[in-house]
Order: structure tokens, then C-alpha cells, then sequence
């Protein structure tokens, strides 16, 4: 039986604020944005979380704690007395010159740093949900290390060169942070992985973070520190993942529809596949092609499919 302690780390915003939606575009006026960057959907709060932490409660009660990462916000409806849950500012763990900081990208490189997180701890947006039962060696196998889920892409690669290159057609900023991943480990170990990140909730070791983070990449991620907003020299998150492999580190297991499916919330077709493979994990993502009504939409589905209320809500 696996009895190690695992943790679940969010980060959270809400891009309802008005408040906070003038302080950041402060930012977004002074940088070269695309619509996938600035974009309502990147923020728009939707109490995703609220329906993310009824699925945590109803299927992965042996979770220790909880670490909800916010830049001076908490949601009115968190019960924040609750003895699993921790309220993470960002100033507690990120550097005061890179501050304030409205890019996740950069965010999830001092995840590491939350105080008293456990060595095995996972991570999710607000919009990724768990959907069945789930035992810890789902996320950690027996020896410890984590399991890595990805999309599998074989051309992944030469198709990105291909468009960039070739077709002369820009790539959005998400594949290029993951191109900067990539060609990173590279350069390191020797090998290019072009498995894409599943966008779901995924396994880390709290320590090969900080040597990540602080050892192996740490000149290229402080060349991004100031990035308050995303840019293209960002470097995703899934270079912990692609490292954690190329060290021999980490079990892959490539997903399917069954496992961990991505739900395009503008799309009706993207519901009707969620409800035909009733995967394990599913992320509701909001993107530039969606607007309020799909929001709605949403919050009635995540209302539907959750009812209940958990012991995280006041």
C-alpha cells in the first residue's frame, strides 16, 4: 500500500476583479500580446475551482493539503478555515523584483518553494477536474517517482518546424514555451521529446523541482523572471517532466480519451465526448474562441455533473 504523503498545489486567479484586470493591463498595454495571451478566457473566473475541489473531495479524499497559489485574492465562498487548506500569496514564494507577476508560466517554476509541501505533491489550473476514483500510484509508482502523462506526437517536431519554418506562420505562445522546454533538455541530455503536455493534473518531486529550477536551468529561467505577462522565451512546465524522463526519473504513460481528456468549452461536440469516454481526468478550458454564453454554459455543466457541495466551501 502506498502511504507517502501527496499534496495538490493550484494556482488561482480571479480575472473578475476589476481591480486586479486594471493592474494587470497596466502590463498588457506595455507588452506585444497575442489574443491567445490577452484574451478574456485566460482569467474569466468561472468558480471552476470551486468544482475542481467537489471532484478532489469525492475522489481523492487521501489528499494531505491543499495550496491555493493567489496574488492577494481569496474566492468568497472558500472556506479557508478548513484544515487542509493553505492560501499561498505570491509574494511568499516568488522573487519581489519579478513581482507583480500575472504570467503562470513563470509561477510554476517556484512551486518548490511553497513552505511545508510535501516531496510528492501534484499540480492543477482550477479548470482541471478528477472524474473517478484514483488510488496515489495513479500519480506515483511504487518506487516513488512520478508518473508522466503526455500527448503522444511522433512529428510533433518537423509538423511545428514545418508551419514556423516553412509556411512562415507564427506559432502561439504556448508551443513556442514548449519548443524552449524541449530544445532545452535537448541541449542537455540529447534527447527531444515530443510528447505534449496532456494539460490535466500531473505528478512532481518537490526536490527535482528546486534542482531544476535552482540548479540545471536556473540562468534560463531567470532570464524570464521579468516576463509579467507570458512571452515567447518562456519555458513550460513540462521541462520538469521531459527531465524527470531523460534522468530515468519518471514512468511515462501516454494518455488517451480514457485517461485525460482536454474539453474545448465553445464546442458542444467536446461535451458529447466527455460524457461518451467519462475520462479520469478532464480540464474545461476557456479560450479565445469562447465567449460569455459558453461560460455559462459551462458552469451549469461543472453544476450538473458536481452537485454537491464539498467541506471546502463556507
Amino acid at each position: 500500500m502506498n502511504t507517502m504523503n501527496i499534496d495538490l498545489v493550484y494556482l488561482w486567479c480571479d480575472g473578475n476583479d476589476k481591480e486586479w484586470l486594471k493592474r494587470k493591463a497596466v502590463f498588457l498595454n506595455n507588452a506585444v500580446t497575442d489574443i491567445e495571451t490577452a484574451c478574456k478566457g485566460r482569467d474569466a473566473n468561472n468558480d471552476e475551482l470551486k468544482f475542481s475541489l467537489r471532484s478532489v473531495e469525492k475522489y481523492l479524499p487521501w489528499i494531505r493539503r491543499i495550496f491555493i497559489v493567489t496574488d492577494n485574492q481569496i474566492p468568497d465562498w472558500l472556506n479557508v478555515s478548513h484544515p487542509k487548506i493553505k492560501i499561498i500569496d505570491h509574494r511568499d514564494i516568488f522573487p519581489s523584483e519579478a513581482l507583480p507577476c500575472y504570467n503562470p508560466m513563470i509561477l510554476e517554476h517556484f512551486l518548490h518553494k511553497i513552505p511545508e509541501l510535501s516531496e510528492h505533491f501534484i499540480y492543477a489550473n482550477d479548470d482541471m477536474l478528477i472524474n473517478k476514483s484514483v488510488s496515489p500510484d495513479f500519480f506515483f509508482s511504487a518506487d516513488g517517482f512520478p508518473v508522466v502523462r503526455l500527448k503522444r506526437k511522433p512529428f510533433r517536431r518537423l509538423q511545428w518546424f514545418w508551419k514556423q519554418h516553412i509556411s512562415k506562420k507564427p506559432l502561439l505562445n504556448y508551443r513556442e514555451t514548449i519548443i524552449n522546454a524541449s530544445e532545452l533538455v535537448k541541449k542537455k541530455y540529447g534527447i527531444y521529446y515530443n510528447g505534449l503536455p496532456h494539460h490535466n493534473i500531473d505528478a512532481y518531486l518537490k526536490s527535482d523541482c528546486k534542482r531544476v529550477a535552482e540548479q540545471i536551468f536556473s540562468e534560463e529561467i531567470i532570464k524570464c523572471l521579468k516576463n509579467h505577462i507570458r512571452n515567447n522565451n518562456d519555458i513550460q512546465c513540462v521541462i520538469y517532466q521531459y527531465v524527470a524522463l531523460a534522468e530515468k526519473r519518471g514512468h511515462l504513460r501516454f494518455v488517451s480519451n480514457r485517461q485525460s481528456m482536454f474539453v474545448n468549452i465553445h464546442r458542444e461536440s467536446n461535451y458529447r465526448k466527455l460524457i461518451k469516454y467519462s475520462p479520469t481526468l478532464f480540464c474545461m478550458n476557456d479560450s479565445q474562441f469562447a465567449d460569455d454564453n459558453d461560460r455559462v454554459k459551462m458552469k451549469a455543466f461543472l453544476q450538473e455533473y458536481f452537485p454537491e457541495k464539498s467541506s471546502f466551501e463556507k
